[in-house]
């Protein structure tokens, strides 16, 4: 119950510091520009320690298109699944009903005997 409670409160806050700070809005491109410039000093500091080529991040269009267009993908897929739900239940249901009645057919086990006859010589 306290996991429900803690991931529950830190979905909440992360809704509620997202809408504060305009990203549910429609000017989605001046807080992603905000990002790109709040980062960029540290990714210039990082830079220096590391010696790797950083590929500079993508324009605000790009992902603005990238991310409107994995959103649709994902909605597209889960209407997908909901539409193929019922199909896929009947398989489900039918692989264990197939299972219970090959459980049920399988020929009994020998009873070992609790105290078997001494053996003769």
């Amino acid at each position: 119950m306290l996991r429900l409670a803690i991931k529950t409160s830190i979905a909440g806050g992360a809704v509620y510091y997202s809408k504060e700070e305009g990203i549910w809005n429609e000017d989605t491109e001046k807080v992603y520009e905000q990002y790109a410039t709040a980062l960029h000093p540290h990714v210039q500091s990082v830079k220096q320690q590391i010696p790797l080529d950083i590929p500079a991040l993508p324009s605000s269009g790009e992902m603005c298109f990238v991310a409107k267009h994995y959103y649709n993908e994902g909605v597209k897929n889960t209407i997908h699944f909901i539409h193929r739900l019922p199909c896929y239940l009947g398989q489900w249901a039918k692989k264990g009903s197939d299972a219970v009645k090959q459980a049920l057919d399988a020929p009994a086990a020998q009873p070992i005997a609790a105290n078997p006859a001494p053996a003769k010589k």
